[in-house]
């Protein structure tokens, strides 16, 4: 039975998929013990393990039980925390905080950081072909999705844009390209990739891929207004960090009134893009309902 509330559904969630990573990022061996300290040490630091939840609600929207994917879940998150570690180190953005704590080159010195992330990353893509009792040829499909979005052509393709584009003043069709790589990709990736285990017929995966290109640029819009006008201990992170980093972001080329007009009109397409579902896609719709009303 789905909990009553959002906030019961993201907290059973969570604590499924936090179960599952303690036991799937665990050293085997002795001499590894360091490397998977710095893997852990980002990978519980806290986090709201969106993508993991995205990928799960949209399996439960085509009638499956997104807990049942648990791998998979888990290896999206991985490739998630391998992409903050990443962009905090100093040849990315330089930061000395993530979620309240210090970043992990910090902690671990930069080298260490890097094989964290790398260890992430790959290990992300040995869980998702170790996940249980799904269709070989699904689960393919499935890691090709998740490769793609996480590869040249999406997230690494959008973070290299991100860095070629710093101090100049792209127009607002460049910050979005920009983002629907760098950010928007694993969201996309997410909900396709439970669509795809939950065996959606090809018009529910169109609706729900529709679903997640909105709902990557409402939550990207709102990391650019939380940036300018968030509350540091919430974000756990110091603000105005893009205008440190001279990142052109929707609030500056935008004010703040009117990206946040954009980003609810993003999150209104993204709940129209689930009219032809029923109760089961709630929390979908709750989720992109909430994307522009956090905090952090």
């Amino acid at each position: 039975m789905r909990p009553a509330s959002l906030a019961e559904y993201l907290e059973e969630r969570i604590a499924a998929v936090n179960a599952a990573l303690e036991q799937l990022v665990t050293a085997q061996k002795k001499e590894f013990a360091p490397l998977y300290e710095a893997m852990r040490y980002s990978l519980f630091a806290g986090g709201k393990r969106l993508r993991p939840i995205l990928f799960m609600s949209a399996a439960e929207t085509v009638g499956a039980d997104g807990r049942a994917f648990l791998h998979v879940a888990c290896a999206l998150e991985m490739i998630h925390t391998y992409s903050l570690i990443h962009d905090d180190l100093p040849a990315m953005d330089n930061d000395d905080y993530r979620r309240g704590k210090p970043t992990n080159h910090k902690v671990f010195g930069e080298g260490m950081a890097v094989l964290a992330g790398d260890g992430l990353l790959t290990l992300a893509f040995e869980t998702i072909l170790r996940q249980p009792e799904v269709d070989a040829a699904a689960l393919a499909q499935v890691a090709r999705e998740i490769a793609q979005a996480a590869g040249p052509d999406g997230m690494v393709g959008g973070q290299a844009v991100d860095l070629a584009v710093q101090g100049q003043a792209p127009s607002l069709s460049a910050i979005e390209f920009l983002h629907r790589a760098k950010t928007g990709a694993m969201f996309r990736a997410a909900v396709r990739s439970g669509a795809i285990l939950g065996r959606a017929s090809a018009a529910e995966l169109s609706c729900l891929t529709e679903y997640a290109e909105y709902f990557g640029l409402a939550f990207q819009i709102m990391d650019d207004v939380l940036d300018v006008v968030g509350n540091q201990d919430k974000i756990g992170k110091p603000v105005g960090s893009d205008l440190k980093n001279q990142k052109p972001t929707y609030v500056s080329l935008l004010s703040v009134a009117d990206a946040k007009k954009m980003a609810e009109a993003a999150s209104c397409r993204a709940v129209q893009s689930l009219a032809q579902f029923g109760p089961q896609a709630q929390v979908l719709r709750d989720l992109a309902i909430y994307i522009v009303k956090r905090d952090h």
